[in-house]
């Protein structure tokens, strides 16, 4: 093995849900010209990633880190720009051999940027979305969640209705596209008013 600084090759593999096995992506870091190979047995789905790690530890300024595709590093954007741009701090290259991206030569850092900048946008998309359904659910007159079945103006109907014992709660129900429990649940007991002939 090389010492460190001496421009070595380090490659990443992880296992996806679709496909546990790591043969073609070891097979192409191999061929690509890496020393040594790190292997993620488990999907991205579990938030360790303790072979990255390992990896990231034995980098050194010079070194390039390659992995056989980009979604093999990050699980979104954000989390793939993030990892390349503390690699880049460390004066550590970055390569995808499928995307034939590296970060080594000015049209690689070009494209990083962009993606840096994609990733910023979906960021503060995901962030204005938040915002616009918090002043929304405010302006509705609550925290979040779902609208209310019945409002404050529906239960006083509901309850008038009720005092006639001729209208039953089902039909209630079905006239305001609720269930019978919802009307049970926001309206509580109602004692019908007593007919003319049962006070006669």
């Amino acid at each position: 093995m090389t010492g460190k600084g001496m421009g070595r090759r380090i490659g990443y593999a992880r296992v996806s849900t679709d496909d546990q096995r790591l043969d073609l992506q070891k097979d192409a870091l191999t061929g690509a010209g890496c020393i040594d190979i790190y292997e993620e047995k488990e999907s991205g789905k579990n938030a360790d990633r303790p072979a990255l790690g390992y990896c990231r530890r034995a980098l050194a300024a010079g070194d390039t880190l390659v992995v056989w595709r980009l979604d093999r590093l990050g699980r979104s954007l954000p989390d793939l720009v993030q990892i390349v741009a503390e690699l880049e701090s460390a004066g550590v290259g970055f390569e995808s051999l499928t995307e034939r991206i590296e970060t080594s030569s000015a049209a690689g850092k070009l494209v990083f940027h962009v993606f840096a900048a994609l990733a910023e946008f979906e960021r503060n998309v995901i962030r204005e979305r938040t915002h616009a359904g918090l002043a929304a659910a405010r302006a509705r007159g609550r925290k979040g969640g779902r609208k209310p079945a019945l409002d404050e103006k529906q239960i006083r109907e509901i309850k008038a209705l009720l005092r006639d014992p001729e209208i039953q709660v089902s039909d209630v129900a079905k006239r305001y596209g609720v269930s019978r429990a919802t009307v049970y649940k926001h309206v509580g007991p109602v004692t019908p008013k007593k007919s003319r002939k049962e006070r006669e």
